[in-house]
């Protein structure tokens, strides 16, 4: 049975390397969960409908999470603009009531 083991480096040059890369794994877990959490955050609120208003805030929190983390390079800004447009076309459709040409759910 195999399993991962990591490697030590053996040059000066791949110890630094393994230090850098150690820092940003931290940096991109510490952005990945912040974002991740504001998600799920923003889904309890959109399922329990806690109001407009809650949804509203949620969404700028959300916003602004995914604007830095692509800005910090963990996440594309693609992906960060796609959950964005995702969840503000949830919000609107939250605060909208059905038209004529929608059929009710």
């Amino acid at each position: 049975m195999l399993s991962y083991v990591a490697l030590m480096p053996n040059t000066k040059s791949a110890k630094k390397a393994l230090r850098g890369s150690a820092n940003k794994r931290k940096h991109n877990i510490f952005w990945k969960d912040k974002y991740k959490s504001s998600i799920k955050s923003m889904k309890a609120s959109l399922v329990s409908s806690n109001g407009a208003e809650v949804v509203k805030d949620q969404m700028q929190v959300l916003q602004q999470v995914l604007d830095k983390a692509s800005k910090e390079k963990v996440i594309h800004k693609n992906k960060a603009n796609r959950l964005k447009s995702r969840y503000a076309r949830k919000v609107s459709a939250l605060s909208k009531t059905p038209g004529k040409h929608r059929k009710n759910a």
